[in-house]
């Protein structure tokens, strides 16, 4: 499905996407919320109330997000990853100290924005304006490293979380972005510098003409085709984002053991391998917007499934369908915007969507949690948003012709 003489053409292009796309995971809610126990039991915070704190300090990543973001258009990507590691570094180590709500507020507030944000944003941003013709490709390559973190990084704390404290597992993440990651981004970003100067423009694989008329930031906002797709790509964001922020308390009410839930989390990252390969040639054939109806729908039965059972190979099953929904929403987002306005602003575009889908990953822990604190359960609010999903994959498919069909921006 890869062809092999892609991977040796671009394949320091493709190894930095994997790269930031797998160092996001240090600021991804499903690592973050493996030790949410340890840190409310540390703190003295109730579930709702570290969910409202983990809101403020991912809704306030999202809002800067909007202008940092931007600086994706202007400054090259691999000195920008360099630059985010860093600072993802330098967070993983104050979330290792904090001692005080505010220390974790702000230890927070740059995990979000360095990992879920800045990477994430940088990964996807590079492979749609860097590849045209094999675009598709290219975003399923660089999304595997998403799956390679969910495979790896929950294992691995639960492991460590037996032989040490939460904190000194922290301190390790931190020393690890700064011993791998960054030297591992260095080298590569070098190779691609070089690649620039030394490769003809016309390479396959590499991305030099636009295929449609770009539009800017403001263009898009006064497009009605981007207000009519928001609510349906939010939507698998805000659930598995407030499903794995409460994993623990899932884990707890289902009575399954939390190394147990942590073994299924492999399933997660092989479907969504899986499903990104697929949609990736999928994308490079028919484009992402044929994919919109398609991709909510394992995630619709998955709720389903939670809400009706509590055996862990229900456990396993959810993983899997969460996991395909994941897959097909990363490729969804990493084309859809390049395929509807062009690559020209794609770095300020993508800033504002990643910014309204980091505000959907900020309310749903909290709502979650303060609904917990109410007395409504996981299992009703698992079916509240499988009727969400259901209709918003309904309103994805009466969309399409308009979506599928080239639009030059108004004047």
């Amino acid at each position: 499905m890869i062809p092999i003489d892609f991977l040796r053409r671009a394949s320091p292009e493709l190894g930095l996407g994997f790269l930031l796309a797998f160092g996001s995971s240090v600021g991804q809610t499903y690592f973050i919320s493996l030790f949410s126990g340890e840190i409310r039991a540390d703190l003295g915070l109730s579930h709702g109330n570290f969910g409202v704190l983990y809101t403020v300090a991912t809704l306030a990543s999202g809002l800067l997000l909007l202008w940092l973001g931007k600086t994706a258009d202007h400054i090259e990507i691999p000195t920008l990853g360099i630059i985010t590691l860093l600072a993802l570094a330098g967070f993983a180590a104050l979330l290792a100290n904090a001692t005080t709500l505010l220390m974790l507020c702000v230890a927070l507030f740059g995990l979000r924005l360095c990992g879920q944000g800045m990477l994430s944003h940088l990964s996807m941003t590079a492979m749609a304006r860097w590849f045209d013709k094999e675009r598709g490709r290219a975003l399923s390559i660089a999304v595997l490293g998403y799956p390679a973190g969910e495979a790896v990084f929950p294992l691995l704390a639960a492991l460590m979380l037996t032989l040490m404290t939460w904190r000194e597992v922290w301190t390790s993440a931190s020393f690890g972005v700064l011993v791998v990651m960054i030297p591992s981004s260095w080298i590569l970003g070098r190779m691609i510098s070089a690649r620039r100067l030394d490769e003809t423009a016309s390479a396959d694989s590499i991305k030099s003409v636009p295929m449609r008329a770009s539009w800017t930031r403001r263009e898009v906002l006064r497009d009605a085709r981007f207000y009519a797709v928001l609510p349906g790509l939010m939507a698998p964001p805000f659930i598995i984002t407030g499903v794995l922020f409460h994993q623990v308390h899932l884990v707890e009410t289902k009575k399954w053991a939390l190394a147990e839930f942590a073994a299924c989390y492999p399933l997660y990252a092989l479907s969504a391998t899986v499903t990104a390969l697929v949609c990736g040639w999928f994308v490079d054939r028919f484009g992402a917007a044929r994919l919109l109806p398609i991709y909510l729908i394992p995630l619709g039965c998955g709720l389903v499934l939670m809400a009706m059972t509590n055996t862990l190979t229900s456990a396993a099953l959810f993983m899997v369908l969460m996991g395909a929904t994941a897959g097909g929403a990363t490729i969804v987002l990493g084309a859809l915007w390049a395929e509807l306005y062009g690559t020209d602003h794609l770095g300020s575009i993508r800033s504002l969507s990643i910014a309204l889908l980091v505000l959907a990953t900020a309310i749903s822990p909290g709502l979650m949690g303060q609904l917990l604190d109410a007395g409504i359960q996981l299992e009703t609010q698992f079916v509240v948003m499988a009727v969400y999903v259901a209709a918003c994959a309904i309103i994805f498919a009466v969309l399409l012709p308009g979506l599928a069909t080239e639009k030059s921006p108004s004047p």
